[in-house]
């Protein structure tokens, strides 16, 4: 009888245990079921595993039962798990209800992947919610990156990798053998109340891009051997980020948070170009990147706000000096500019943003320039069988006051791209950008114009496309190539031809997208 005792009592809790874990395998398709919970008052069909078990029969339940049971029901059930069944489970509640833990930290719900803030079940961050620095982005967009869970830490690690040939038609035009790159870990851990991130930020293109930066035409931005660099596009320096931000729960629906990079982003504009959905599949920047997303490289920001549920305010103080050419270094300038943004994330497919700035020198060429910018953007991510469509609109403003002479720049951004049947990708970009600084001395003589700053509207229009090639559980390989047309006053002809056009062709090499179902 003893012996029996000892089957049954290990063939309970066996299956207490075997039960979760059959379900958690049962793929992210299937709906977990709801926590037990303590019932209000007994009931002829539900055990109430939370207190002793009552008396169904004249038996003295007091004393060990005859042989064909060997459990004591004098006493509570014992627990043959780690469970407490007399509290709900701690799955039954992350990202608010319908979601399930892969640790202490990560969490599942539906589609999207969440952080934990502190110990909370319901007070999460969405990771496909991050963007560059604080800012946010639509949740339902793809991940390509890899993570690992190791003790109570969370360690991912995203990078992109483009290589290829860069052909810039015209007079002005040249073609170029290059890699545009990134590579971003980041970890997450438990600490007090709260969560600490941490993440880093690094780029190859000082040694990959050209001397010069990447050709791109009428791009300008920065120098090269002190001089500003014009129809070229700078390389990102090695250190791109090195942050730290911290999120403290205020409730089950708001945070607080600070942010310290150094470098790192402030709070203002939209999500830095490379990290836009919508633009995941184009190799080359915006034209319109020093009116709008220029500040994501600060060698020094602080960052401070609160999100409640579909909303996120924050301000940040920082360095408003752009990158100075050595890009192996650390800048070190005072902290004298200032930002402030407003987010709106009604649900995992938008995404919205107004945000303002004032930088004090930002150029170096021009010290006595300060600039107020103003930006705007909308981002959409709808995801659909085999494939996702993500559209991003963005507007920038420079209002530059330098030495007295005052005047705007304006730069409007509408990207695309659309991923169907799995490894196809088509994407698009249309820009409207103001530049004033696309001439030299000598191109101003030569087109006999006086003013210092004259300001031109250019347009940009690319459209490409991507196919991989290449696909397993960790690596993402695909082919692509694209074309841009630009649109230009005629009095530039002289410089940069009646039509001239872009091109590129290249090799992208990523992590694979992370497939929900997994987990």
């Amino acid at each position: 009888m003893k012996f029996c005792f000892i089957v049954l009592r290990n063939v309970a809790a066996l299956l207490v245990f075997a039960f979760p874990a059959f379900a958690q395998h049962q793929g992210h398709d299937m709906k977990p079921s709801p926590s037990p919970t303590p019932a209000a008052s007994p009931s002829p069909k539900k055990m109430d595993m939370s207190k002793p078990m009552p008396s169904a029969s004249p038996m003295d339940m007091s004393k060990p039962m005859p042989s064909s049971s060997p459990m004591d029901m004098s006493k509570p059930m014992p627990s043959a798990s780690p469970m407490d069944m007399s509290k709900p489970m701690p799955s039954s509640s992350p990202m608010e209800m319908g979601g399930h833990s892969l640790g202490p930290l990560m969490v599942m719900k539906d589609d999207d992947m969440g952080i934990r803030v502190g110990s909370s079940d319901s007070n999460i961050i969405s990771m496909g919610a991050m963007g560059s620095g604080t800012a946010w982005q639509p949740s339902s967009g793809p991940m390509y990156m890899h993570y690992k869970i190791a003790d109570d830490w969370l360690v991912l690690f995203h990078y992109n990798v483009v290589v290829g040939a860069n052909r810039q038609g015209g007079p002005r035009g040249v073609t170029k053998f290059e890699s545009a790159n990134w590579f971003m870990p980041m970890a997450y851990h438990k600490l007090g109340k709260g969560t600490v991130q941490l993440r880093g930020m690094f780029s190859a293109e000082p040694f990959t891009f050209p001397p010069g930066g990447s050709p791109l035409l009428f791009q300008t931005g920065e120098t090269y051997q002190q001089q500003p660099l014009i129809d070229r596009q700078h390389p990102h320096d090695l250190f791109m980020e090195l942050s730290a931000q911290y999120t403290h729960p205020i409730g089950e629906r708001a945070t607080w948070f600070t942010y310290v990079g150094y470098p790192g982003e402030p709070a203002l504009g939209p999500v830095a170009f490379m990290h836009r959905a919508s633009a995941s599949e184009n190799p080359s920047a915006t034209l319109s990147h020093h009116l709008q997303d220029s500040t994501h490289i600060t060698f020094g920001v602080l960052t401070t706000g609160f999100t409640y549920r579909w909303f996120k305010v924050e301000g940040s103080i920082f360095n408003g000096r752009e990158p100075d050419e050595n890009r192996y270094d650390f800048d070190a300038h005072k902290w004298n500019s200032r930002s402030a943004r407003l987010w709106f994330r009604p649900n995992k497919n938008w995404s919205v943003q107004v945000s303002y700035g004032f930088l004090r020198s930002p150029e170096a060429q021009e010290p006595d320039a300060n600039i107020r910018r103003t930006t705007a953007s909308i981002q959409y991510n709808r995801p659909f069988n085999r494939g996702n469509w993500a559209s991003s609109f963005v507007w920038g403003r420079n209002h530059v006051s330098d030495a007295g002479e005052i005047h705007n720049l304006n730069g409007y951004t509408a990207e695309s791209t659309v991923n169907f049947l799995d490894k196809n990708y088509l994407y698009s970009r249309l820009e409207l950008v103001d530049k004033d600084d696309l001439l030299r001395r000598a191109d101003r003589v030569l087109l006999g114009i006086t003013q210092n700053h004259p300001s031109f509207r250019i347009g940009a229009y690319t459209f490409g496309g991507v196919r991989d090639v290449w696909t397993n559980d960790k690596l993402n390989v695909g082919v692509g190539t694209d074309v841009t047309f630009f649109s230009k006053p005629a009095v530039l002809d002289r410089i940069y031809g009646n039509n001239p056009v872009g091109w590129k062709m290249f090799l992208r090499i990523r992590p694979a997208k992370m497939d929900m179902s997994m987990h």
